[in-house]
């Protein structure tokens, strides 16, 4: 049986992530964790022949993060974590300059701060598994060397956030890599979310997808990597390493 941590799961690909991982078989389960249980997220639920389960977490609050390990450790039942995904974060817009950031605390409390505290909480939940995989979900406008190509989007704290989230994967990558753990990057392109807008180049579904072949196909040779999905017909999602 696989078993599937999914944070930020309540909407958008989160939501999506939680309704394709528990498809993938009928032995899977798959925890679904965010603030608070949305009315798509309970349709999931309801759909899903027990493999899907709700635990509350909010990532910026250590005190939830605690609660939220003992929830997940009962639902296991005596299992381990296989593979954790981190899909929460948060997103703004800065018009007018750099100098007028005024969220760059906030996006780096939750995107790094949020994930590292997720990540250290739950690393004693995979220790006795096979699979040990732990993805954090970045974006392309991350690439310090692709920067100049992306301007037009007005969201330096939300690219210097998971630019350090890149950092953040990678120093774990290293650390845990002789203890079994794949420590993976991914960009899951432009969605048609909330936070993507009806014009963006894919579907949450297409997205989604291109994102869990990347996670089940995620090898040793993945470990510490930026990865962009593979979507065919699309020469921007190559499924390649994304430049630092």
């Amino acid at each position: 049986m696989s078993t599937i941590l999914v944070t930020g799961s309540s909407r958008g690909l989160g939501l999506e992530l939680v309704k394709q991982m528990a498809s993938q078989t009928s032995e899977t389960l798959v925890i679904a964790a965010a603030r608070r249980c949305s009315p798509a997220l309970d349709e999931v639920i309801a759909n899903a022949g027990g493999r899907v389960s709700f635990v509350p977490l909010d990532i910026s609050d250590l005190v939830s993060i605690t609660r939220s390990v003992q929830l997940v450790k009962s639902a296991l039942d005596q299992r381990s974590l296989d593979i954790l995904i981190n899909c929460a974060g948060v997103h703004s817009e800065t018009h007018g300059g750099v100098a007028l950031m005024s969220d760059l605390e906030y996006q780096l409390s939750v995107n790094v701060l949020g994930a590292h505290n997720v990540i250290r909480s739950f690393l004693p939940l995979m220790e006795g598994g096979e699979v040990k995989k732990i993805i954090n979900i970045s974006t392309a406008y991350a690439s310090m060397t692709r920067a100049a190509e992306v301007t037009y989007a007005p969201c330096p704290a939300y690219k210097i956030s998971k630019a350090a989230l890149n950092a953040l994967t990678v120093q774990y990558a290293m650390s845990y890599q002789d203890q079994g753990y794949i420590f993976l990057a991914i960009s899951p392109g432009w969605l048609r979310t909330d936070m993507g807008g009806t014009n963006a180049d894919l579907t949450v579904e297409e997205g989604a997808k291109a994102v869990v072949n990347a996670v089940m196909s995620a090898d040793k040779e993945c470990n510490g990597r930026f990865q962009n999905i593979h979507v065919p017909g699309w020469k921007g999602y190559d499924g390649q390493d994304i430049p630092w």
